[in-house]
């Protein structure tokens, strides 16, 4: 089989799994070649390794779902695949010389108005906020 058609359907699969723990072992079994012959094969057709393909791509999703919705950073980064809050804003900031904070602060007005705007957007009711403290 040719190797653009067998990584057209990986990258697929992957687009689908995204949100699934995906280790290059899983990958490569899901594959059926071994996690070496697949990360070339991988490399020669799209440029990228795979590691950093499935992670960009995460990221990529992350900032739209930043953008659009309003949970937590904390929860976008465990359903994006990220261990933990601090690595999500580390790779977060590396690929988008921002924070994910920042980037929620400067892109979610423009990205909610595109989005309403193509009946893509629902606000999500936040939940209620206590405004007095007590002391």
């Amino acid at each position: 089989m040719n190797q653009n058609v067998i990584i057209k359907d990986l990258i697929d699969w992957l687009e689908n799994n995204l949100d699934k723990s995906l280790s290059l072992d899983h990958v490569a079994a899901k594959s059926g070649y071994s996690k070496w012959h697949l990360q070339r094969m991988f490399r020669n057709v799209t440029g990228d390794a795979l590691g950093t393909y499935i992670r960009t791509r995460r990221l990529s999703r992350a900032a739209s779902e930043l953008c659009l919705k309003d949970q937590s950073i904390l929860d976008i980064a465990l359903q994006s695949g990220f261990d933990s809050q601090q690595s999500f804003s580390r790779a977060f900031k590396r690929q988008f010389s921002q924070t994910p904070g920042a980037y929620r602060s400067k892109m979610s007005y423009t990205c909610r108005q595109a989005a309403a705007r193509e009946g893509n957007f629902t606000p999500a009711k936040r939940p209620a906020v206590a405004t007095e403290l007590a002391y």
